[in-house]
């Protein structure tokens, strides 16, 4: 796997963590946690979301040995593939909600967009600008000529 946040622990008990946290947010769609720790969960949960888009066997395998239940895989592979298949990426968004009391840890909402009851609604996709006809470098030449202003002549000094 990529470089991770070491969040203070192990390895093992680290990756044990963020796979329940993981499984957690699939199957409530809302935790609340550290920022630091939401950050590395939005990273793996949109990996799992993912692969429950591509659907195949093998996809399967490889989202089951991560997250924890029969249940949170088969919600990942049927509502949550079905929810996202127009969606490109950016399943999920973190919002940072308060400051722990204990230890003043800033923490945050971590959630799925586009669900009933989530915290901010979803901005709209941004409408691409049109494609524009690709011009051959010649006709483009000769356009410009005919669209700009005519060069003034500068008069000789007469020496």
């Amino acid at each position: 796997m990529t470089k991770f946040r070491k969040l203070g622990r192990p390895i093992g008990h680290r990756m044990s963590m963020l796979r329940t946290m993981v499984s957690q947010l699939i199957k409530h769609e809302r935790i609340e946690t550290t920022v630091a720790k939401a950050k590395e969960v939005r990273r793996l949960a949109d990996n799992m979301v993912q692969l429950g888009k591509e659907g195949s066997l093998c996809a399967a395998r490889r989202a089951g040995a991560f997250v924890r239940g029969d249940d949170v895989l088969h919600k990942l592979f049927t509502e949550l593939s079905y929810r996202y298949k127009d969606r490109e990426g950016g399943y999920t968004r973190v919002l940072r909600t308060r400051i722990r009391v204990g230890d003043a840890a800033p923490l945050a909402y971590i959630e799925f967009v586009d669900r009933e009851n989530e915290l901010r609604q979803s901005k709209p996709p941004t409408p691409q600008p049109p494609q524009r006809a690709a011009v051959d470098p010649w006709t483009r030449s000769r356009l410009t000529r005919q669209l700009a202003p005519a060069k003034e002549e500068k008069p000789d000094s007469g020496l």
